[in-house]
């Protein structure tokens, strides 16, 4: 493990010496984990990292910048938080199996799991499930392991359990056993019912703040239950409540989940994957409730990338994932800070 003092420049010889084993094993999975996706006919792409929208979840914070035109007109971009967009634009011009390790930006976001410059594996299979790109999860899970010669990932003295059958938990049984809390009672086709859950929360021996929404209340159960998930064996939590998938199809058994599930290990979020929504009308509207929320929140908002929009009309149906690349290399290495794993991190 890395010893030298955080505020070593990495570039020092002998602190880079100290990263250079964690910097080859990323530099071995990524190679393997090329290879088991060409194996399998896909194909490599390169998404652009300046989009006209940095994507619209109202909790992720992108990069602003200018574009001066030769006549010195001005537009806005941003550096995308996910290569997601651009991804499912090539699936709606006709590729059927995408991958790429994406740079991504995330701002306000720095600490031992966070970077603001960040590496995302992104696939996509069109004409299948999300259940595919769950067993592609797997695979790469066991890739990770085998790579880094261990049979355990590791991450603050917890151990899961590399070539483990992955557990499954849908959100609904997560939130029940830890909480006692029956989530899905909040919900409806309709949408979701914040006096209820509230409610619930209070009984349950939770605070609610009066200011807070059904989300807000929603996402610190989950907080609390995250880290418990992973923490033997790597485990999936499936079945989101629609109105946290955004960008999912809903299960057509029961419409007031989505077809999203994220990975964990370790208690680390790891990978986030959907059936995807190929509605464009709906995906706007969508996405236009997200930027409401967070301009009412930041008091800021992203265009909504209308190209997308169209795009998704035209898009197959698919199933798409999204893993923090730097993020398995340090559960494989068990590395204590995402900033051992990145080859140049953003000095201080």
């Amino acid at each position: 493990m890395p010893k030298f003092q955080e505020t070593t420049p990495w570039w020092s010889a002998d602190r880079h010496l100290d990263r250079q084993p964690l910097l080859h094993l990323r530099a071995r999975m990524k190679r393997l984990i090329r290879a088991l996706f060409e194996a399998q006919g896909f194909i490599e792409v390169d998404t652009a990292c300046l989009q006209v929208s940095p994507g619209n979840e109202t909790h992720l914070h992108a990069f602003r910048t200018e574009a001066i035109g030769p006549d010195l007109s001005r537009r806005s971009y941003y550096l995308h938080t996910s290569p997601e967009f651009a991804c499912k634009k090539l699936l709606a011009a006709g590729e059927r199996k995408i991958f790429t390790f994406a740079p991504v930006f995330r701002n306000r976001e720095r600490g031992k799991l966070h970077h603001p410059e960040f590496m995302m594996l992104e696939w996509y299979r069109a004409g299948a499930s999300y259940e595919a790109v769950m067993a592609d999860c797997d695979e790469i899970l066991s890739i990770a392991a085998r790579a880094a010669n261990t049979e355990h990932f590791l991450h603050r003295g917890r151990r899961c359990a590399a070539f483990a059958d992955v557990e499954r938990i849908t959100v609904e049984d997560a939130i029940r056993q830890h909480t006692g809390i029956d989530i899905l009672s909040t919900v409806s086709d309709a949408g979701t019912n914040r006096a209820a859950l509230a409610e619930a929360a209070l009984a349950a021996g939770h605070n609610v703040a009066s200011d807070e929404t059904w989300s807000d209340i929603f996402s610190r159960l989950i907080v609390e239950i995250e880290p418990n998930l992973g923490d033997r064996v790597p485990t999936f939590l499936t079945e989101y409540p629609a109105a946290e998938a955004a960008l999912a199809q809903l299960k057509k058994s029961d419409p007031r989940v989505a077809e999203r599930f994220e990975l964990f290990v370790c208690g680390v979020e790891l990978a986030n994957g959907f059936g995807e929504l190929n509605e464009g009308s709906r995906q706007r509207q969508r996405l236009q409730r997200q930027m409401d929320e967070k301009e009412k929140r930041y008091g800021e908002r992203y265009p909504i990338d209308e190209d997308f929009i169209a795009a998704l009309d035209r898009m197959p149906v698919a199933a798409g994932c999204a893993l923090g690349f730097d993020r398995l290399v340090m559960l494989a290495a068990g590395a204590e800070r995402i900033e051992d794993v990145i080859w140049t991190p953003l000095s201080e």
